[in-house]
Order: C-alpha cells, then sequence, then structure tokens
C-alpha cells in the first residue's frame, strides 16, 4: 500500500506541472451574521496553538476615513483591535486582537488595495497597506519601475509584510528586507481625546521621522497601515539566474563569500541527500534579450487529489515509522524540482516550461511566485497546496536568523547530527531543506541585529496535536540549537512559539525604543494581544504554554516526560550534539535509557 502511495506522490508532481488552473484562497474571516459573529485564522487553517479566534465584528474600510472611522469606534469603546490581510499568512497569532474572547474587532484592509501616485523623478511610489506584492510588483512595472527586493510568495500584501519584516535575499546595498526601502508612511492610530470628532488620528511618518523605525516593521501594534506607504523603487532590470547542485562538503564555508558576490543569490541545503543548490541570481540590464518568469513550483496550482494524495503518504510513513520512505519520496521530489529549473520559465517557445539557463526576465516576474492565486474558481479540483479547505499540506516552519560570524558553526553541528541519524532530515527535504536567505542589518527597532543568514526549514505537522513527528528530537535540537546556541531570531511571521524566547534580551535597546513608540501611539494597548505582549515581553505574558504533549507542537520545550508522549515511548531528554536543549526522544526501553527526566534536565540550563 507504501508503494502505491509514493507512485501516486511521484504522479502528482508529473501533473503539478501541467496544470494551470486553481481555486484562489478562501476568506480568512467568516462571519455567522452579517460582519458580526466572527472567526479569524490564518490562509494556513491553524495557529500554533490550534485555538480558534472569535471576534465581535470584522470592518471592511475602502478608504482612509472609513479607516478612521473604523478605528475611532472601537477606540471609544475600549475594544482591541487587529488588521488582518486578505490571505493572512503569518503563521504566529498576530491577526486575533486582544481582550476578551469574542470582543474584539478585526479590520480588513481587503479594499484598501490601490496605487495612489508616482514620482517618475525620484523614483518613488506610493501604496494603499493591502494591495498584494504582485499588484504592487504589476503596477510599479506599469511605470517601468521595479521593487529592489521582496519576499518570494506574491500574496502577502505590503502592510503584512512590512509588518513581520518579510524579505528577500541579498547583501547588497540597503539589503533584502522591504522595510529598508520605505521612505514614508500613514498610519491611523487611537486617540485618547477626540480630534476633529475622531477618537482616532492620521499620523504621517516622513523618511526622517525617527518613529518611522518603528512603524515599517510593527507588528501591527501601533496602529493600521493606513492608505499610503511610499517605497523607493528603481528603473526596472533583468536577472539572470542559473541553479547549480554541488555536494556539501565543506559548503558551509563558502556561505559567506558565496553571499558577498551574488547579487540575489540564496542555497537550498538537503543535507540528507548531501546535495547543495545555489542558486547564481545576479543583475542584468534591461536590453538582456529574455522574458524568463519564476513560477515556483510548489506555488502553482495543484491538483487536490493529488495534493491529499501525497499528504496521506506522508501521514502513513510516519504511522508505520518508515523514516526511509521519506527518504526515496525527498529524493524523487528534489531530483524533478532540479529538472524542471527549480520552477523557472525561459518562455521562449520551446516545448516545455524551463528549456535551460541562464533564465532571464524582469524583476517583476523574477522575484516572487504565487501563480495558484490567480486563477478562476474550480470547486477545489485545483489549489494552492496549503489550502485548508482540504486535507493538503499541513507544516510546521522554523524561520531563524543566525550571524554570518557563526553560520558554518551551526552547519557543522546539524551535519553532526545528520551524520548519528542518516534518515533523521529526509522529511525536511519533502518541503525545500534547509533555505537559507542572506539579509543586512537593519535600522528598524524589529529588524536584524547583524548581517545574518535566515534559515527556513519546513517540515510535517501532524493533524493530531498528541501524535510525535518521526525524529521529532532531532528537529527541536536543531531549533533550541539556532536560537539559543547561536542566538538566532526568529522570522515575526513564521516559528512555533519556542521560537520567540528571549527576544526582550536578543534585542535589548531596541526593543526599549519600540515600545516607548507603542506607548506613544496607543497608550492603552488596544492594538496589543496577549501575543504580542508576549512576544515583546510586556505585561507579565509568556511565550510558553505548559501542558501535556506542549513539546510536540512547540508551545514548550520539555521539562517533564508529560510535555512529550510517554505513553508513545517519547521522552524528555538532553540533546546529542547541543546537550543543554531538552527533546522528545523515542526511547525503546525507559529502564535501558537508564535517565529520568529530572536527572537530564536539571543538570542544563538554556
Amino acid at each position: 500500500m507504501a508503494a502505491t502511495r509514493i507512485a501516486l506522490f511521484a504522479s502528482g508532481l508529473a501533473v503539478l506541472l501541467l496544470l494551470v488552473q486553481g481555486s484562489p484562497p478562501g476568506p480568512v474571516v467568516q462571519c455567522r451574521s452579517g460582519n458580526t459573529n466572527c472567526t479569524v485564522t490564518n490562509g494556513y487553517g491553524a495557529f500554533p496553538d490550534r485555538s480558534t479566534c472569535h471576534v465581535a465584528a470584522v470592518a471592511y474600510p475602502s478608504t482612509e476615513q472609513e479607516l478612521l472611522f473604523a478605528v475611532s469606534g472601537a477606540t471609544a469603546k475600549q475594544q482591541h483591535m487587529k488588521a488582518v490581510t486578505r490571505y493572512s499568512h503569518s503563521i504566529p497569532k498576530l491577526s486575533c486582537p486582544g481582550g476578551p474572547s469574542g470582543q474584539g474587532l478585526v479590520i480588513s484592509t481587503q479594499r484598501l488595495n490601490r496605487s495612489v501616485r508616482v514620482d517618475m523623478a525620484t523614483s518613488r511610489m506610493t501604496f494603499e497597506a493591502g494591495i498584494t506584492l504582485r499588484q504592487l510588483l504589476d503596477a510599479a512595472a506599469a511605470r517601468g519601475l521595479a521593487l529592489p527586493h521582496s519576499p518570494y510568495w506574491q500574496g502577502v500584501t505590503l502592510g503584512g509584510l512590512l509588518s513581520t519584516g518579510s524579505h528577500g535575499s541579498s547583501l547588497f546595498g540597503k539589503g533584502s528586507a522591504v522595510h529598508e526601502y520605505v521612505v514614508g508612511m500613514r498610519l491611523v492610530v487611537p486617540s485618547p481625546v477626540p480630534v476633529k470628532g475622531y477618537f482616532a488620528k492620521i499620523v504621517n511618518l516622513g523618511e526622517d521621522d525617527p518613529d518611522l523605525l518603528a512603524a515599517k516593521v510593527s507588528l501591527g501594534v501601533l496602529g493600521v497601515i493606513s492608505q499610503q506607504v511610499t517605497l523607493q523603487l528603481e528603473p526596472m532590470f533583468k536577472r539572470s539566474i542559473t541553479h547549480r547542485v554541488i555536494g556539501d562538503v565543506g559548503f558551509e564555508q563558502t556561505i559567506s563569500s558565496y553571499a558577498v558576490t551574488t547579487y540575489y543569490g540564496d542555497i537550498s541545503w538537503f543535507p540528507s541527500q548531501g546535495r547543495v543548490v545555489y542558486r547564481d541570481d545576479i543583475k542584468v540590464p534591461i536590453t538582456t534579450k529574455g522574458k524568463g518568469e519564476n513560477d515556483l513550483l510548489v506555488f502553482r496550482a495543484q491538483s487536490s487529489i493529488d495534493v491529499a494524495s501525497a499528504r496521506a503518504s506522508e501521514e502513513l510513513l510516519e504511522l508505520t515509522g518508515n523514516a526511509g520512505g521519506k527518504c526515496v519520496l525527498s529524493r524523487s521530489q528534489v531530483d524533478t524540482q532540479i529538472a524542471n529549473g527549480m520552477g523557472l520559465k525561459n518562455n521562449d517557445g520551446g516545448l516545455s516550461d524551463f528549456t535551460g539557463y541562464p533564465v532571464i526576465g524582469n524583476q517583476s516576474d523574477m522575484q516572487s511566485s504565487g501563480s495558484c492565486l490567480r486563477s478562476a474558481e474550480d470547486n477545489l479540483l485545483t489549489a494552492c497546496g496549503f489550502d485548508p479547505r482540504f486535507a493538503g499540506s499541513f507544516y510546521h516552519q522554523t524561520a531563524i536568523s543566525i550571524p554570518f560570524t557563526t553560520v558554518a558553526d551551526f552547519i557543522a553541528d546539524v551535519k553532526k547530527l545528520r551524520d548519528a541519524h542518516s534518515n533523521a532530515l529526509c522529511g525536511t527535504e519533502l518541503y525545500f531543506g534547509f533555505f537559507m536567505r542572506f539579509l543586512r542589518n537593519s535600522t528598524a527597532y524589529l529588524g536584524k541585529t547583524d548581517d545574518v543568514v535566515e534559515i527556513d526549514i519546513t517540515y510535517y505537522r501532524s493533524r493530531d496535536p498528541k501524535r510525535p513527528r518521526l525524529y521529532e528530537d532531532v528537529l527541536e535540537e536543531i531549533e533550541q540549537m539556532a536560537l539559543f546556541k547561536y542566538h538566532g531570531l526568529p522570522h515575526w511571521g513564521k516559528n512555533r512559539n519556542v521560537g520567540f524566547l528571549n527576544i526582550k534580551n536578543k534585542l535589548g535597546a531596541k526593543l526599549d525604543k519600540f515600545v516607548s513608540a507603542m506607548q506613544k501611539y496607543d497608550s492603552k494597548g488596544l492594538f496589543s494581544s496577549d501575543w504580542t505582549d508576549a512576544v515583546l515581553g510586556l505585561r507579565g505574558k509568556e511565550v510558553m504554554v505548559q501542558g501535556d504533549g506542549c513539546a510536540l507542537e512547540g508551545l514548550c520545550i520539555c521539562s517533564t516526560d508529560d510535555h512529550c508522549a510517554p505513553k508513545q515511548g517519547y521522552y524528555c531528554r538532553s540533546g546529542q550534539v547541543y546537550e543543554q536543549a531538552r527533546v522528545c526522544r523515542k526511547i525503546k526501553s525507559v529502564e535501558a535509557d537508564g535517565l529520568p527526566w529530572s536527572s537530564s534536565y536539571r543538570s542544563h540550563s538554556l
């Protein structure tokens, strides 16, 4: 039966390459009566703690005046608020208001999705916060302009990607974080006293305003980004991309030199296969021949039947403990991706989408993907692979940035774990392995504190929160190693709860400046929530959630066996390479292991 499912999965990959249709994602806000009595989720259908966010109502302003009215009305009632974007792609609980459950307001930016103005003399354009990345890139391209950097997924909105510090990959110029190119912003924030009849006001932040350093990466806790975000763009150019595959022996020593010599480079490491894919990605003049496109395979429309079949295959391998089966699947999948240019299209009239390297195209066509968003509704025959409306992909995503000065040591430690457990990391290779992008340190208060390599690791998540993964302990050890041994910072829009431990200590004085801006613009904390308070170390809130099985979901770091799954043979133990880690390890015999949780845990501290 497993062999049949693997065959179905392989055939699904082939079908995926041919599909061009796809149902766009559904709404993330669902209401029982008009725009009241609603629930809010994210684009994946589940927050890290799997809780349901209930709100009293949702507002859909289409003008700045309507936005001012919504914020004013909630402020007058001392009602907690949160902005929610069209597809809400943040994994953490950023879109759920604080205060009592079911009494908050969410303000959707879905209808604030227009271009406002352009200044061709300075190459600056102003947009509303709810415009999607795809819409923004198209609007700029129509004027012969390009956004220098962007995330790889084009379904995010401008307000959402700024609030979470989203980025591409580059150390050149100001680096790859979009917020580095913000030169002006308008916010609608609460006002404790009426201003022209409103308990809200519009705040204009110019290029030299120090509060812009708080507003351009804000987690949504200052207010709502309004009608005007002004970006510094540049004249359109082209990119030339070639993927280069090598073995992984010693590759960690090349990361720094590669990053400083390759304008848009990134690295995909498939540790169990011993393979590394370098994306040699450079700027070329607009006159260079080529009309290529980046249409990443995983972001194309996929048959819902094939995606569900692939998920069922992975669930079966998990259930039967067949890590070797995951290795077979992952190698087949990576081979397919490499053979098809990792989703690049030459668009040169050839018999297939990808006909060879280099692939050259306009910046607006090469910098992000997401064609599954742009298709007509087909009743979920096809859809984005993560769409929660069918039993498709369901995963954790650990995204942590590590300084260039120590990233080679981190990779060396991961290799030690890989060498001790040859099949342990095959599951990550079903989701692009260890995906590395480059960022510069930032002046934004919640931006990066060093030049860093951000490493994204995506992996299986059980639909049963109490069921451990294969090699649960190895990925937990890598996560804790990155966070605590190598002092990594989390991506604000990704990660499990454990990723946000000790943020206050890691950011130091920059966080103090950010909190001062919070007090200035929202002194009552109406845009804050228990989650953002916990992340920022405010009001006595904690990131960790203790309880049986909490470590399996990254809600805690285990300190007792009950935090794991002792009835299924998973116990809390020390890490093997990073001994200070506390991980849920499968043990055949506790007596043979000879280490009760207390002796393992109490001898170390994070």
